[in-house]
């Protein structure tokens, strides 16, 4: 049994959603919630699984019990590598590096700035206001999503006419800018591919309104 520990509105659990939808893959979704009392992620029961207390985690079993994987992108990688097909990444090493380098940007560039850790830290720590790290978000999604927008090549998909581990990063990333309200229609490759790909099954099934957490 394949069991995603997932909270609806995280980005980086959308992601390893739609991998799963997908490449159809049976799995269990166990909801950690990340504002309830404190925080679920930040239970015993939780950090005994994942130390970092960051979903997603991915639990897979064996013989010895779970075993639990950290990180979206290693959780994708994974998936890619024990059920190939179909497949997120192309098979020329040109296209496979675009591809990488895109959702690169937004799990490395755009979502570490943008957590609800760091935005919350800007908030208690070092006193700003709601203004302020509204400016701080809009601030990074627009000058990662400029770049995004002359590497991609559309106008159904990031790369090569299919979906691929780049569309599985950005439409996430989509959901979040508008729902912290940054403009995004300077950037029609990216709407365009959005909107595209949220018709696809495997993409609307992940979305965060259509999970058991929803709030």
């Amino acid at each position: 049994m394949t069991r995603l520990y997932t909270y609806f509105r995280s980005t980086a659990a959308y992601r390893v959603r739609i991998a799963l939808n997908f490449k159809g893959i049976a799995h269990e979704l166990v909801p950690v919630h990340l504002v309830r009392n404190g925080g679920e992620h930040r239970g015993a029961d939780y950090l005994s699984r994942n130390p970092q207390g960051r979903v997603p985690a991915l639990g897979v079993d064996s013989a010895d019990g779970e075993t639990v994987l950290a990180q979206s992108l290693a959780i994708l990688e994974y998936l890619e590598e024990i059920h190939p097909e179909p497949a997120l990444l192309p098979v020329d090493p040109v296209a496979r590096a675009k591809v990488r380098g895109v959702a690169d940007i937004i799990a490395c560039d755009i979502h570490p700035l943008n957590n609800l850790a760091v935005l919350g830290y800007l908030k208690t720590q070092l006193g700003a206001d709601q203004a302020a790290v509204d400016r701080w978000y809009a601030h990074w999604i627009t000058v990662n999503f400029t770049a995004i927008e002359q590497m991609i090549e559309g106008p159904d998909f990031c790369f090569c006419g299919v979906p691929t581990l780049a569309d599985l990063c950005l439409v996430p990333q989509v959901f979040n800018a508008r729902r912290f309200k940054v403009p995004i229609d300077a950037f029609p490759k990216i709407v365009a591919i959005d909107a595209h790909c949220s018709r696809l099954a495997a993409f609307a099934d992940a979305h965060p309104d259509n999970q058991p957490d929803a709030e």
